[in-house]
């Protein structure tokens, strides 16, 4: 018998001239985390992208295990205000996650975003893998380079434990789109975007 009459040594030898006899599949989903300030206005950036399936508040990167909106806010939780973002990674790629962040915030504000100051206002990425974290290292290093010219105040950490935050904080633009519109009017967050991203 001829070593390409046996159909298992036919399969071995394609398996290792294409370097698999199957594609891997791809991921159907996957998870993304962001600090931003508000969470309120950080979700509502990513649900506006084709792609999300859905979007969480809470809060992460403390030590609490039973955070609540009120004593994260406060300070001493070492937790931030983040989003939760799973999407469809065939219609929407990290790095556009990442454009779509840092055009929310002003990245170079250490004390909050805008008129939230205090430490569970301050930006982070979590990254979830080690590509989200190569990526995530370069754009924020095309930034400090070729935009800012200095440090930025936005953390790259690796994904902790998240909390939903309580159900009044979930999707809370569009179910309360006339309170949203006045906070952010308020707060001045339209305007200082403007001024940092020229739009």
């Amino acid at each position: 018998m001829s070593y390409l009459s046996a159909p298992g040594r036919v399969v071995a030898l394609v398996a290792i001239l294409i370097g698999s006899a199957a594609a891997p599949a791809r991921a159907a989903e996957a998870l993304a985390t962001f600090a931003g300030g508000c969470f309120w206005s950080l979700e509502a950036a990513f649900d506006k992208l084709p792609g999300v399936l859905e979007t969480t508040t809470g809060y992460t990167g403390g030590q609490d295990d039973a955070p609540t909106y009120e004593r994260v806010t406060s300070g001493g939780t070492g937790h931030l205000e983040a989003v939760r973002v799973r999407y469809d990674p065939e219609k929407l790629t990290y790095e556009t996650l990442l454009v779509t962040f840092w055009h929310s915030i002003n990245p170079v504000d250490r004390q909050g975003q805008f008129c939230d100051v205090g430490p569970s206002y301050t930006t982070a990425i979590f990254t979830h893998s080690a590509e989200q974290k190569r990526l995530a290292e370069e754009s924020r290093t095309f930034l400090e380079q070729l935009k800012f010219r200095r440090p930025l105040a936005t953390d790259i950490l690796d994904a902790k434990r998240f909390y939903p935050a309580e159900s009044e904080h979930q999707d809370f633009a569009r179910q309360h789109p006339q309170t949203y519109a006045r906070y952010r009017r308020q707060c001045g967050t339209d305007l200082g975007l403007a001024a940092i991203w020229g739009r």
